[in-house]
Formats: C-alpha cells, sequence, structure tokens
C-alpha cells in the first residue's frame, strides 16, 4: 500500500477512534497542544501531579514527555509516568526541547533515555545530537546544525536506543535506524507561531496511539503538519499576518483527507 494511503487511513482511524493522549509537557504550549491533538481527533489530558500520573498513563493510548519548561519535580514525575507506559506497553514519545543548552537539561535527558524506552523523539538537530551524547551550541530552542550534519547521528541513535527518531527542520528525517525517509512539506510561517515543534510532537503522539507502526505514526505526524502548514498558508489574504494563520493552521489539522496526502505529500526514502 503507498504509503500516502497509510497516513491517510490512520488518519481515518484516529477520528474514529478518538485516542487519550497523556501530556507532561510545556506550559508555554500546553494550550496549543491540547488543540491540535482535539483538531486531528484526539483527546488530550496535561496531568502532571506526581499523585496520580500512573494512574493517568493506565488509560492513555499514548505518552507525550515535553522538556520545554523541565523541572526536577516535573523530572520525576515523567520517570514515573515512563515506567509505568513501559509496564502497560504503551508508547512514549519525548520531545527533548532546548537539551543542549544546560547542562540540567542534558543530564535529564540522559536520565530518560537511560530509564525509558521511548517509541520516538522528535527535536531539531541540536537537540537530536545533544540526546545523542554530542556537545551542541544551541540558541534558544532553535537548531544550529545542518540537517545533513545530525542524519548520521539520528540513524546511530535510533539503533543504540532502538527507537524512531525523527529531526525536523526545513525538511525533515525520520528514521528506525534501518528505514530513513525525507519530508520535504512544511512552510516558513510555521517556524513563526510558537509550539509549532511541540504541537508536532503531539500529533506524532496521537499517530502512535493507534499504530504499531512507530515509523509511519511519526511520519504522519509530521507530514500532516507540514502539509496543514502549507494549506494554510495558501489561504491567506494579503492583508492576514500570523494570527490568521495559526487559526488557519488548526482548521486545516481538521480536515485533511487521504486525497490531501496523496497531493500534497512530499516523502522519499533515504
Amino acid at each position: 500500500m503507498d504509503i500516502y494511503q497509510k497516513i491517510g487511513n490512520l488518519y481515518t482511524e484516529v477520528r474514529e477512534h478518538n485516542p487519550l493522549i497523556h501530556h507532561i509537557t510545556n506550559y508555554v504550549t500546553a494550550n496549543e497542544c491540547a488543540n491540535i491533538v482535539l483538531a486531528l481527533g484526539g483527546s488530550p489530558v496535561m496531568a502532571d501531579d506526581i499523585h496520580e500520573v500512573a494512574e493517568m498513563v493506565s488509560i492513555s493510548s499514548a505518552l507525550v514527555l515535553n522538556l520545554g519548561t523541565l523541572n526536577y519535580a516535573n523530572l520525576e514525575t515523567m520517570l514515573l509516568a515512563g515506567a509505568k507506559a513501559n509496564h502497560l506497553n504503551i508508547p512514549v514519545i519525548l520531545d527533548p526541547v532546548g537539551v543542549g543548552s544546560t547542562s540540567f537539561r542534558n543530564k535529564a535527558a540522559q536520565t530518560l533515555v537511560k530509564n525509558i524506552q521511548f517509541a520516538i523523539i522528535r527535536g531539531n538537530t541540536s537537540e537530536i545530537m545533544a540526546v545523542a551524547g554530542i556537545e551542541v551550541h544551541t540558541r534558544g530552542v532553535d537548531s544550529t546544525r545542518e540537517f545533513a550534519e545530525g542524519k548520521r547521528v539520528a540513524i546511530n541513535l535510533a539503533k543504540r536506543l532502538k527507537s524512531v527518531v525523527a529531526v525536523t527542520g526545513a525538511k525533515d528525517l525520520i528514521t528506525d535506524g534501518e528505514h530513513s525517509l525525507i519530508c520535504e512539506n512544511g512552510h516558513p510561517l510555521l517556524s513563526r507561531v510558537t509550539g509549532t515543534g511541540c504541537m508536532v510532537s503531539s500529533l506524532v503522539g496521537v499517530y502512535a496511539g493507534i499504530s504499531t507502526d512507530k515509523l509511519l505514526a511519526a511520519t504522519a505526524g509530521i507530514v500532516s503538519m507540514g502539509i496543514a502548514g502549507e494549506k494554510a498558508f495558501q489561504q491567506l489574504q494579503s492583508t492576514d499576518h500570523l494570527g490568521t494563520f495559526r487559526i488557519k493552521l488548526f482548521d486545516q489539522i481538521g480536515s485533511l483527507s487521504t486525497e490531501d496526502f496523496i497531493k500534497w505529500g512530499r516523502l522519499n526514502e533515504l
């Protein structure tokens, strides 16, 4: 079956099954992540108290851990939630926001990958290289490394951790260490809307919550955001600005179809 047809089928399954996606996430973008999950057809929950996370994980379809506003308390909560998810065979997605920028984030990321089996890790090139233990220099949470520089690292990291690793940027690499895809969907305006990276990780989590094929789930989340960004931009009027683009982005996520994936998708095997 064609990969775009597979993604379209997965999109339909999300809307039929409404998977519950548990987030321990970035409070700056939590609302955006919740809304993008709803737009895709899932149900978001953002429970982050250590006294209830294990119970919440047990009724969820996937767990998304986002390090954007990391602190000691939510690190402990993430470790507990991740252990519970692993025990129940519930997929865990890591978004290592800002890893590489401080020693605390670097140590936290290493602690998480040591103690939790992640189904999917999604970040920019600098973040993925930092998770792999390579010293990087970041500018806030933006990537300062070129796509090609992180490609080998991502493939090796995927093999070492037995995870799907996705490096997102101007073009995206999704790999399980053996099979790799490059996605060239997206629009520059996506980088000017707060939280689009976090939202991609949430979309990936939704797809992972209903699919055993984690490479396909990661690809579906990334392609969905890229195509929605392109379609949202196409609908802008000359007087429209970022606020309108953001609204149209959510609208497009909620109205994708198999035909959109076939027509707009720009995926290639590496």
